[in-house]
């Protein structure tokens, strides 16, 4: 009866049912937080995002431990601990949210650490240290992809700001208002996206992106030790690259290097891989998508909706209710450690 109860009607696009939010599972449109969660005032949070890719033999997340990974280094940064310590545990949550949703194509995963309340006795203000904390996790269906898109870029008068700054290795949730304003300015200006230099000048990132060109016939992308987030799409991209016999170099990327190249792509999970065809109003190569890109892009479609691909190790299952493939646990039980409630509610603040 519990997992009858679980069960979502399926969703091609769009936000998913159910949430799972601070140790239980609600409906995604319960109102939950207050207006004075310290989150939405200062930024102070940290999030992921996961894909989940659907196939002929099923629903698989991509790369799922290494998102978690990188988002429990942020909650330390950031002094979250109300989550989950184990990786393996916040999988399970996801699996069992995406079995309840019941997307019918590829899904977006939502994580988002985020400081909540004041504690007794903690000042107002901003702070890490004597504020509660939360995590929450919503899913999106995606339209089904495996085709390159091409986007018109242009090169942003915002800088990213410097590792020094705002800490490069995580998705912190303020650090993106940057990003917003340099899409916002290219979009203005009848752009698609925007790219980034960094203090120096040189290539940082895309707004939501890593950056990679193809110059004399070898794919080069800035280090991970710059300004950038190292993207888990890139450092997948880089690996199957490799492994193919495609040199990947890693190294400092001037834009007039952009300019002159044969090809831009960027790489990130939202979009998998996208060519960029123009920057700044110049055509990039033939201004058309180029082959290095479509090689790239499918190498990486291979490795995220294939079980035979180069990197299974990569892919989680996600196995609805009455599946044949499922293992011990149906959609109605819940993830050791994790309170549940088996309906969806709405209302307000718990």
């Amino acid at each position: 009866m519990m997992a009858a109860q679980a069960k979502a009607t399926p969703s091609a696009l769009g936000l998913g049912e159910w949430a799972y939010d601070r140790g239980e599972f609600v409906s995604a449109t319960a109102r939950r937080l207050p207006l004075s969660t310290q989150a939405l005032h200062y930024g102070t949070g940290a999030f992921e995002g996961i894909r989940a890719y659907r196939s002929d033999s099923g629903l698989f997340l991509f790369r799922a431990r290494e998102h978690y990974e990188r988002l429990l280094r942020a909650c330390q940064v950031l002094r979250i601990i109300a989550v989950p310590s184990a990786v393996e545990e916040l999988i399970d949550i996801t699996v069992e949210l995406l079995r309840r949703n019941g997307h019918e194509g590829d899904t977006y995963v939502r994580p988002l650490a985020h400081k909540l309340s004041l504690l007794p006795n903690t000042p107002p203000g901003v702070s890490l240290a004597g504020v509660s904390d939360g995590l929450s996790i919503t899913t999106f269906g995606f339209p089904l992809g495996g085709t390159v898109q091409g986007t018109r870029c242009a090169v942003s008068s915002w800088r990213r700001p410097p590792r020094d700054t705002l800490p490069a290795q995580a998705k912190i949730a303020g650090g993106y208002v940057t990003s917003a304003l340099a899409c916002d300015e290219a979009r203005a200006a009848g752009f698609d996206d925007a790219i980034l230099l960094d203090h120096t000048g040189n290539v940082a990132e895309a707004s939501t992106a890593n950056v990679f060109a193809v110059l004399d016939g070898r794919i080069v992308t800035p280090p991970d030790t710059g300004d950038l987030l190292p993207g888990i799409t890139r450092d997948t991209l880089i690996t199957l690259c490799r492994e193919s016999g495609t040199e990947v170099v890693e190294r400092v990327l001037s834009p007039a290097e952009l300019f002159t190249a044969d090809e831009i792509f960027l790489s990130s999970t939202g979009k998998g891989v996208v060519s960029v065809t123009s920057l700044s109003g110049r055509d990039i190569g033939s201004g058309a998508i180029g082959p290095v890109t479509t090689r790239v892009a499918a190498l990486y479609d291979s490795a995220t909706r294939s079980t035979a691909g180069a990197h299974p190790e990569w892919l989680t299952p996600v196995v609805t209710d009455g599946d044949p493939r499922a293992g011990g646990r149906t959609v109605g039980e819940v993830p050791r450690g994790s309170r549940t409630r088996t309906t969806p509610t709405s209302g307000k603040q718990g």
